[in-house]
């Protein structure tokens, strides 16, 4: 099942636009659930695993299914995380604002690496803070809808279609854009593992 949107499509504006909202989510996003169910349907055995779990396994599943749950999972599971760290109403987290001054010695080149990796990403992927594995955050780039390994803090969407109505080719005014909406609460709630995707 998809899961529900926690603001309405226009909540985003003018970071972005209603309708890439509703293109985003209401299409894009669906498609790869629709397509992730329609590869598990046949092994019912499997179906009902959570799809990080899945993803994090892809090697013990059945070899017909391992590049659909590859792509098809990714894309739901990395959607879902995506939506749920965006907000209208903008939100502070001392506590993950704490973590990241401690590896970053500020927010402020925390920001600058993390905007860098998002524009330089070649190609359509991902952007994530995550706890590596050994506890360290890390600003991580991933292809296409590949998820990286470690604890998934936040994520910004970078295939052309999470903004190319409102920005066109301009990345980089759509990465600036996106600092206004980041819900750091729930960001901070992946990281201690009450956000279940």
């Amino acid at each position: 099942m998809l899961p529900a949107l926690k603001y309405d499509y226009a909540a985003l504006e003018p970071y972005i636009d209603a309708k890439t909202v509703e293109i985003h989510y209401s299409l894009h996003h669906k498609a790869y659930l629709d397509k992730l169910n329609v590869a598990l349907e046949s092994h019912p055995e499997i179906i009902d695993q959570p799809v990080l779990s899945l993803l994090r396994n892809l090697q013990s599943l059945p070899s017909d299914i391992q590049t659909a749950v590859k792509n098809n999972g990714g894309g739901y599971y990395n959607h879902s995380l995506y939506w749920n760290t965006m907000t209208a109403n903008a939100s502070k987290s001392e506590e993950l604002e704490k973590m990241i001054i401690s590896a970053w010695s500020s927010t402020e080149a925390f920001k600058a690496e993390f905007i860098d990796k998002a524009t330089t990403l070649f190609g359509s992927g991902w952007v994530w803070l995550v706890e590596a594995p050994g506890g360290s955050l890390k600003i991580i780039q991933t292809p296409n809808q590949d998820v990286p390994d470690g604890k998934h803090i936040m994520a910004i969407d970078i295939w052309e279609h999470a903004y190319y109505l409102k920005y066109q080719n301009r990345r980089a005014d759509y990465i600036a854009a996106w600092w206004n909406i980041i819900d750091w609460k729930e960001a901070y709630k992946n990281f201690t593992g009450e956000n279940q995707y």
